[in-house]
């Protein structure tokens, strides 16, 4: 099914798709999956928050929940979030096709703003249902264009006042499985079963200095932020030891001119690792670098949290059931943040992961076999059939 939307946001720039929050591109995939749904006799609604659920049979209480979300981050690849959607739909295709009718509530859903790709937080739909991050600093959220959520939200024809924790949508998920393409070279087998995710967080570190001319200002007499900023990318390097990792994916200068000394210059950074001691540990080093390396150059440095998540272990009885009614299919442990580590402090949560050859996602390269992605919604519909019965 994936290449019904395979035209939908692409990005002619950067290679891969841009699909972000409330965006053309991904409200154009919103109204593809209402009307997927639609034709498969499910009842579809949007919550508060801008998530979409479509229900198979009756609304209720101790649901089995499964699904993704269509967004992306900036030049993402084809798989990362609408693979899981498409094996929902997929996978209702086979059980309905054996006439087999859920014995308890069933809903495909659809979270908001996922990746983060344009508000910066992650999670953003489930963040907002669980109660994760308050309404306020959601809400004020700016994309790089300076629009706020709540105005992007507004505009798409959302009621950006009702945003907040969602106690009855929360209620009704009993259990929560969603697919994903694995973003590793973790998988050697069609299908998988994830253990945990790391703890991981964003960090945004702005540091201020003095704009100037490139060509009248003698190197002497600068404070310039671009080199801290650039101290910060290294000292990220170094403090990724023992299976952590920190990246700096994302840098902009104030005011960005060519022949321009910046004024300020913001650098996020992605740190994470196997709890949350030595992610913290991490991202302490990296922070005293930066104050370091600011104070050399005559500079000052602010640093935001913009989001964080300790590690996740998700429902062993759940995963390891799953598991077995599969065959007994690997569990592996994974440095990707997805909807369902939100969820699961909530309720009992598992994912399916389908195999990556390449290893490669949030890239154009991203891939899975057709294959495997076949395995993957057969995988899917007897889970479904497995815990929905």
């Amino acid at each position: 099914m994936l290449d019904q939307i395979t035209d939908v946001g692409r990005d002619l720039k950067r290679g891969g798709y841009s699909r972000h929050g409330y965006t053309k591109p991904e409200l154009e995939l919103r109204h593809w999956f209402v009307e997927q749904a639609v034709k498969r006799g499910l009842n579809v609604e949007t919550d508060q928050n801008g998530n979409l659920w479509a229900w198979w049979g009756e609304r209720g209480d101790n649901a089995l929940i499964t699904g993704s979300h269509l967004d992306s981050v900036p030049g993402g690849g084809a798989f990362d979030g609408p693979l899981g959607v498409t094996s929902s739909l997929q996978a209702v295709d086979l059980l309905q096709a054996k006439g087999f009718k859920p014995g308890r509530p069933f809903a495909i859903t659809v979270f908001a703003e996922e990746e983060g790709g344009r508000f910066g937080v992650a999670c953003l739909g489930s963040r907002l249902l669980t109660g994760a991050i308050s309404p306020e600093k959601a809400l004020n959220l700016k994309d790089p264009d300076g629009i706020t959520l709540a105005e992007a939200m507004k505009a798409a024809g959302y009621n950006p006042d009702l945003v907040g924790k969602d106690e009855r949508a929360l209620k009704r998920i009993g259990q929560f499985v969603e697919l994903h393409v694995e973003q590793g070279r973790g998988l050697t087998v069609p299908v998988g079963v994830a253990s945990s995710i790391l703890a991981h967080g964003r960090w945004r570190f702005t540091f201020s200095g003095e704009g100037n001319h490139a060509g009248a200002t003698l190197i002497e007499d600068r404070r310039d932020p671009m080199l801290p900023a650039s101290q910060l990318v290294l000292a990220a390097r170094r403090a990724a030891r023992d299976g952590g990792r920190a990246t700096v994916g994302r840098l902009v200068p104030n005011p960005g001119g060519t022949n321009v000394i910046a004024s300020t210059v913001d650098v996020w950074l992605d740190a994470r690792d196997s709890d949350d001691a030595r992610t913290r540990a991490m991202v302490a080093e990296i922070s005293e670098a930066a104050h370091q390396a600011a104070k050399e150059e005559g500079c000052e440095v602010t640093i935001t949290e913009e989001s964080y998540g300790d590690t996740v272990h998700f429902d062993p009885k759940l995963r390891d059931d799953i598991a077995g009614a599969l065959g007994g299919v690997p569990a592996l442990p994974t440095g990707a943040g997805h909807d369902a580590g939100i969820l699961a402090e909530h309720v009992p949560t598992a994912m399916l992961f389908v195999r990556n050859p390449t290893g490669v996602s949030h890239a154009p390269e991203e891939f899975a076999e057709q294959a495997d992605v076949d395995e993957g919604v057969r995988a899917l519909a007897a889970t479904i059939e497995h815990l929905g019965s």
